[in-house]
């Protein structure tokens, strides 16, 4: 009589039907493999499960590659979508007044940012009326300050586009925001020639909001049509 235990003829049919239930199964695979080599004993090298499983390997990896692309595609998407819609916002306002308050409205909320500060650098007072009609969005400050705040005073050009991680907020920039500030993304703005430079400051409380492994074109679109925004609003 054979110690060898039968398998259900139900099962075995169904198996044999439809072998590609066990073929795309993993688990089944591997116990199938394993029980192979137990059965050739210690003394023989299985170069072709070996072989299976480095090939296994390479796929698990080609498939979280996969994953991560598509993930960062529909990032980079939303992200997309997320500016632009930003920046029609940011072009509504018909009155320089409404269009500076909205940016610490309307499009912070659509940039998912927890304040947005414009610094100028003047001459000016701010206590000058005219700056404080403006609200608490716009900051002035001396000539040189962009510069220096950008770079960490270093003798340096500062980028385009800064994001990085801060202890706090400077309060010169955000006020009464700044206590909660952790991250930033600052946007060194060209007024043209004869003006001097500004910057838009977004603050975040996330500290990994803003980071400076992360890409900048998008920030650097946004911060380009704002350049041309305010062009018009100062000629």
């Amino acid at each position: 009589m054979s110690s060898t235990p039968q398998i259900d003829d139900a099962l075995r049919e169904r198996i044999i039907a439809q072998p590609d239930v066990i073929l795309e199964d993993q688990d089944l695979m591997r116990a199938l493999i394993a029980a192979n080599e137990r059965a050739m004993g210690g003394n023989i090298v299985d170069l072709r499960g070996i072989a299976m499983e480095r090939l296994e390997a390479r796929l698990d990896r080609l498939e979280d590659t996969h994953r991560s692309v598509i993930a960062a595609a529909y990032e980079n998407l939303a992200g997309t979508n997320q500016v632009h819609r930003a920046i029609l916002r940011m072009l509504d306002p018909v009155e320089f007044e409404a269009f500076i308050k909205d940016l610490g409205g309307e499009v912070a909320d659509i940039l998912r940012v927890d304040s947005v500060k414009l610094v100028l650098e003047t001459v000016q007072d701010d206590n000058d009326p005219a700056i404080k009609r403006l609200g608490d969005v716009l900051s002035v400050a001396e000539p040189g300050f962009i510069q220096s705040y950008l770079t960490g005073s270093r003798n340096a050009e500062p980028r385009q586009v800064t994001l990085r991680q801060v202890h706090e907020g400077d309060a010169r920039i955000y006020g009464r925001d700044a206590t909660f500030v952790r991250s930033e993304a600052c946007l060194l703005l060209d007024f043209g020639e004869g003006r001097l430079p500004g910057m838009l400051a977004m603050g975040a409380e996330d500290p990994h909001q803003f980071t400076p492994q992360q890409g900048t074109d998008l920030l650097t679109f946004f911060g380009g049509v704002f350049e041309r925004a305010m062009r018009r609003w100062l000629s």
